[in-house]
């Protein structure tokens, strides 16, 4: 199973749309996960009708439409894996136990909110991705997104793909 995560879109107010090879991405995924902050309902709609299976949350920057379509936490159980989507963990320090108290039964955790790409395990074994953005940057070198598979239960082949 072929997973595309990526957050903090910001479509249309840090670009017009995603970027090409992000769409592509989409074609080519069975699952894809987006962690937040959207911005406006278009892309939503229109993410929607392209992905095979979408899951999704909103972020701190969607208002009451997106909100209104939403969760702000999503979970998903693909191939054995439970996964869970949220859009803001809070700061970096202690990230992982934080996360790890509050998704115990999780074995993923998908978030966004930084623009800064992100991939820990904590010690109870809960692994946390942040996808960064594809469309800004902030201070990152590269607008990014992630790929990921699961093959027997098990989440592998974590990417980090630079735009």
């Amino acid at each position: 199973m072929r997973l595309l995560l990526m957050s903090d879109t910001h479509v249309p107010k840090r670009a017009r749309d995603l970027p090409a090879p992000l769409w592509a991405a989409v074609d080519a995924a069975d699952v894809v996960i987006h962690a937040g902050d959207w911005v406006d309902v278009p892309l939503l709609d229109a993410l929607s009708a392209r992905a095979a299976h979408l899951v999704a949350v909103y972020g701190n920057n969607d208002g009451p439409e997106l909100r209104a379509r939403l969760p702000e936490i999503a979970r998903v159980t693909l191939d054995g894996v439970q996964i869970a989507v949220v859009h803001e963990t809070g700061p970096s320090t202690g990230r992982d136990a934080r996360c790890a108290a509050r998704f115990p039964d999780t074995d993923v955790l998908v978030f966004g909110h930084s623009h800064i790409p992100w991939d820990s395990v904590a010690p109870t074994g809960l692994r946390l991705l942040n996808p960064g953005s594809p469309t800004d940057r902030r201070r990152q070198p590269h607008a990014t997104y992630q790929t990921a598979t699961i093959i027997g239960g098990t989440l592998q082949d974590v990417q980090l793909h630079n735009l």
